[in-house]
């Protein structure tokens, strides 16, 4: 099998693997879910998902883990003021920036 081929092949897969866990809901559940819990749970879920995925990279990014944890640090306590979120990445990544050269 050439590599285009298998690259096709391993692109279908991967696309069923997508869509299955998208589209079986929406063929099962017919009604309005009531429960606030699964609403409240379907909700967050996204958010929880991508926090997770986004979380561990935050401090491994860098190659150091201590200019990513003290970049981490000044996110959230620039977050307690309420700033606006891009002020804050570039704070974060000019902090982290003049971090690097530290240590």
């Amino acid at each position: 099998m050439t590599d285009i081929g298998y690259m096709l092949i391993c692109a279908l897969l991967m696309s069923l693997a997508s869509y299955i866990p998208r589209a079986l809901p929406l063929v099962f559940m017919r009604k309005k879910i009531k429960s606030r819990f699964i609403r409240s749970f379907l909700v967050y879920m996204p958010y929880a998902v991508l926090a997770s995925l986004t979380f561990p990279a935050i401090f491994y990014s860098t190659g150091n883990i201590w200019t990513g944890l003290i970049g981490t640090l000044i996110a959230f306590v620039l977050s307690l003021f309420n700033i606006n979120l891009a002020v804050i990445a570039l704070i974060c990544v000019a902090s982290v920036f003049g971090l690097s050269f530290l240590f």
